[in-house]
């Protein structure tokens, strides 16, 4: 049956009234259910809080409805294969089973019985993208202040914040993100302070609500800011941070305050006396981060600065999981390698204030030499995440041209396996590799070439876009009706991006 459940989320609604299965977002609850709260009948224990007031009761109020649309049995072949793990395959075969990767080899691997064949002949087969800094659906198009809500610019620490609860799935430009091979995202809050709140990881499908998008089992991470942004917004305030001395200071403090925090709650945790913490969601999320359950995707552009985030986690005790736009992470490669922080990077954009002057095109290759680096290559921007196949492109030649030996297939692990790490999900997705998540891109032509574009793209083995099949070109539910609906461009089919 051909039906148009890409088309948006009031069909895919209808979709799920009429018939469940049908339904492309796979009728993505709204947490309906009702969770246990986590309340003991025992009234001799003490140490049990009403509803609310212990996290350790509900440590996921907001879990993910997500299921995954429609999907198939399939292998995937004649193509050239970028596993993204290292490997390049002329002439291979991806077996997709149950939505995961069954097996990854060349034209002797065996097709099981009943898969259906992707014809990738002449074509590039890679993992899906992910884009590791979005700000799609807290800042999305139309770009107009009643939906600018990517920044709680009210106070240097917002960290109680989550990007989720901003979120609006309807953005179009996870439509667009998706024709552009993009699978997986993480978005996050914006940079105006010391910590801007907790990111959410999500997959890139039609979806009525967050939580039919959101990542299930992926970690949360909490966006710092480090550099001019923070001291700028407050110290335009005349309060602190106006300067990177405040910055640092309010970045001690906070952790401070989190280790008195912790230390109170385990105190009551063991001897269950007195009266318990009220709980802080704030400190909350900080905590997490000393205890690494929530990694630290730190907005930071210059290297002296990246060395002093270094030395305030191990003051502390925690980890720096990312640093994002590090423009001077060249500088500091090795240190990055050597510490395990993956620097997440553009590579063309620079000069737009001081702290993103000093930048080069090769720094993803410089960043990627050392052993044990990882060089990501991200967005932050709702048109380029369509197109980092080109920037890691650019990247790539950039590196060239500097006399360094890059190969194709590490190159893609920069908008792949790479950002896996950097969220925390490489057991998941970012490569093509037995028992992954069947992610998977078909390109037109080779993706490190300015003329390809994706054929095909796959999440968890279902069919998401289709570049020649109207059907699998989602639209928003925004989109409908707008002016333009339904017209052809350029002799492109509506719907075609």
């Amino acid at each position: 049956m051909r039906f148009h459940a890409l088309r948006g989320s009031s069909l895919a609604v209808l979709a799920c009234a009429v018939a469940g299965v049908l339904a492309l977002s796979a009728c993505a609850t709204t947490g309906d259910s009702e969770p246990g709260d986590g309340a003991s009948t025992d009234d001799s224990d003490k140490r049990t809080l009403a509803r609310g007031l212990d996290a350790a009761t509900n440590p996921d109020p907001f879990p993910s409805t997500y299921r995954g649309l429609p999907r198939e049995n399939m292998a995937i072949v004649g193509g050239t294969v970028f596993t993204g793990a290292g490997r390049k395959i002329e002439n291979g075969v991806v077996i997709v089973t149950d939505g995961k990767v069954a097996a990854v080899g060349d034209a002797s691997t065996a097709i099981p019985s009943g898969h259906r064949t992707v014809d990738a002949r002449g074509r590039f087969v890679t993992p899906g993208i992910i884009d590791v800094h979005s700000h799609l659906g807290v800042y999305p198009s139309p770009g107009v202040s009643g939906m600018s809500d990517g920044n709680e610019a009210t106070n240097p620490n917002t960290a109680q914040v989550w990007a989720e609860h901003s979120l609006w799935p309807q953005d179009p430009g996870f439509n667009t993100a998706r024709a552009g091979g993009v699978t997986t995202l993480q978005i996050l809050p914006g940079s105006a302070n010391l910590f801007g709140g907790r990111g959410v990881t999500v997959r890139n499908v039609p979806s009525v609500t967050m939580q039919g998008m959101k990542m299930p089992g992926a970690p949360y991470g909490v966006k710092m800011a480090c550099g001019e942004n923070p001291s700028r917004v407050y110290g335009g305030r005349n309060t602190s941070p106006a300067t990177g001395m405040g910055n640092v200071a309010g970045y001690r403090a906070a952790f401070i305050a989190a280790q008195d925090y912790r230390a109170k709650w385990d105190k009551w945790r063991e001897d269950g006396e007195g009266s318990p913490p009220t709980r802080n969601l704030q400190l909350e999320t900080l905590v997490g981060v000393l205890d690494g359950s929530i990694l630290v995707q730190n907005h930071c552009y210059r290297a002296d600065e990246m060395a002093v985030m270094i030395d305030i986690a191990k003051e502390f005790g925690y980890r720096i999981t990312a640093f994002h736009h590090a423009v001077e992470a060249y500088k500091v490669a090795p240190l990055l390698a050597r510490e395990g922080i993956c620097a997440d990077m553009w590579t063309g954009w620079w000069g737009f204030k001081m702290e993103a002057l000093d930048a080069v095109e090769a720094n993803a290759a410089l960043v990627d030499a050392p052993e044990g680096s990882c060089a990501v290559i991200h967005s932050d921007d709702a048109e380029l995440t369509q197109r980092l196949n080109q920037e890691a492109a650019a990247a790539l030649a950039a590196g060239r041209r500097i006399g360094m030996a890059i190969s194709e297939e590490r190159a893609i692990s920069w908008i792949t396996l790479n950002p896996a790490r950097s969220l925390g999900i490489a057991d998941q997705t970012g490569s093509l590799e037995t028992g992954k998540r069947a992610d998977v891109v078909v390109w037109s032509a080779n993706p490190f070439s300015v003329y390809a574009r994706a054929d095909q793209v796959f999440i968890d083995g279902a069919l998401s876009y289709d570049r020649m099949n109207p059907a699998y070109q989602p639209l928003s539910d925004f989109e409908l009706g707008q002016p333009g609906y339904g017209l052809a461009a350029a002799g492109v089919t509506q719907g075609a991006r």
